[in-house]
């Protein structure tokens, strides 16, 4: 979808907002499931995810006839935890900064089955990549691509395949300002940590940059395009008003990112992961007034 914007860019937009479960996320957890062991998958599924990962593992346990456990920040929103009831999973809510350690760990007590690894797996990553195969059959000539980064399988993902057919075009990560480890670990030359900072962007931003994912983020990424929580509102507000299209605060980074001033010229998509974003942090984002978390 053409997004019209007077400026440098012509703006198209990756409607991942429009999928069953409303996120990206239905790819890579799909991918993932498809690959694993029939007998290992009888034992069921688990993640740990803010909710869009949990949602796509969850819709994808739930038409294999396999149960899924979710690990979730106690912060998580509502609307996304109500998700994950419907969908049929349990959930498990930590604090957040537990539920960051799974990340590492790829462990917590009480689970059982198969862990799939919201962003550092290979199946998930590989999924994740079929968004960068259609953006270049339906744009032949792409200058810049922009993906919301959480923990790298999304952009980097797109990235693999976008670069292996098309080696000109730039892929970037888009961030926060109140927790933006990508561009702190581009800066740094290695993987660093950041302060955290809550907000209603809840889908991006943590502590750090997962190690593991460095080396694929070095190679793969033109750089980190970071923006405020006032553009991200903005971008909202500008994409249901001009598109009628939700999305979520982590969904419209990339859209306030090509906005920006820092924003590369030319033909630019801007993937919108999400759309999974609380009515009421909506309702107050669209009257000019967003919520601090």
């Amino acid at each position: 979808m053409p997004l019209e914007i007077e400026g440098p860019s012509r703006i198209f937009l990756k409607l991942e907002c429009l999928q069953p479960i409303g996120s990206f996320k239905i790819r890579g957890s799909g991918n993932a499931l498809a690959l694993a062991d029939e007998a290992e998958l009888a034992r069921g599924v688990w993640t740990a995810s803010a909710g869009n990962m949990a949602q796509g593992v969850a819709w994808n346990a739930r038409r294999l006839g396999i149960p899924c456990t979710v690990v979730v920040p106690e912060s998580a929103p509502r609307a996304k935890r109500d998700a994950l009831e419907r969908l049929g999973a349990r959930i498990v809510p930590i604090p957040f900064e537990r539920w960051w350690q799974v990340f590492t760990d790829r462990s917590y007590p009480g689970m059982e089955g198969i862990f799939v690894h919201p962003f550092a797996n290979p199946a998930v990553i590989a999924g994740n990549g079929t968004i960068g195969l259609e953006i270049l059959e339906d744009l032949t000539e792409v200058d810049a691509v922009l993906v919301p980064y959480g923990g790298g399988g999304l952009v980097c993902g797109i990235a693999s395949a976008v670069k292996a057919l098309s080696p000109r075009t730039r892929v970037f990560g888009c961030e926060v300002e109140t927790a933006a480890p990508l561009a702190a670990s581009l800066a740094a030359g290695r993987p660093s940590a950041v302060n955290y900072t809550p907000s209603f962007v809840d889908g991006i931003g943590g502590r750090g940059l997962l190690p593991e994912m460095w080396p694929m983020v070095k190679a793969l990424l033109a750089g980190s395009l970071v923006v405020s929580l006032d553009e991200i509102a903005a971008a909202i507000r500008l994409l249901v008003s001009r598109a009628r299209v939700v999305a979520e605060g982590a969904g419209a980074a990339s859209v306030a990112a090509a906005l920006s001033a820092q924003a590369p010229s030319g033909t630019v998509v801007c993937v919108v992961s999400g759309g999974n974003v609380d009515a009421n942090v909506l309702a107050a984002i669209l009257s000019g007034v967003p919520p601090s978390r």
